[in-house]
């Protein structure tokens, strides 16, 4: 079954990856051959601290949103063409639209 392959993979890639992930940050921050305090400095100035957030929220909103997709189809609904492209451009710009959002409650304009 298709499903079931896809599945299979989507949890199989997810414990390779989050164990890679974790590598990542911990060899981010043991790279720079500074201290903790000169590395929260970098990331607390302007443009790094705009730049990071930026790609962290997109990163996380759209992790969400395609999670909330794969659980739908997960239960056997949208896998016709015309739904999944669908639903794949509402991730895209969902995700857009939940950055702004987060942006804006950050600024407290919301």
């Amino acid at each position: 079954n298709n499903v079931t392959k896809k599945w299979i993979f989507l949890k199989a890639s997810s414990a390779v990856l989050i164990p890679l992930m974790v590598w990542f940050v911990l060899g981010l921050v043991s790279v720079f051959d500074k201290n903790y305090v000169d590395i929260v400095d970098f990331f607390s100035k302007q443009p790094s601290r705009f730049v990071f957030s930026l790609f962290f929220f997109v990163h996380l909103s759209f992790q969400i949103l395609s999670e909330i997709r794969h659980l739908i189809m997960d239960l056997g609904y949208g896998f016709e063409l015309k739904t999944t492209k669908i639903t794949g451009l509402i991730v895209i710009f969902g995700s857009i639209i939940l950055t702004v959002t987060f942006y804006l409650i950050g600024k407290n304009f919301i």
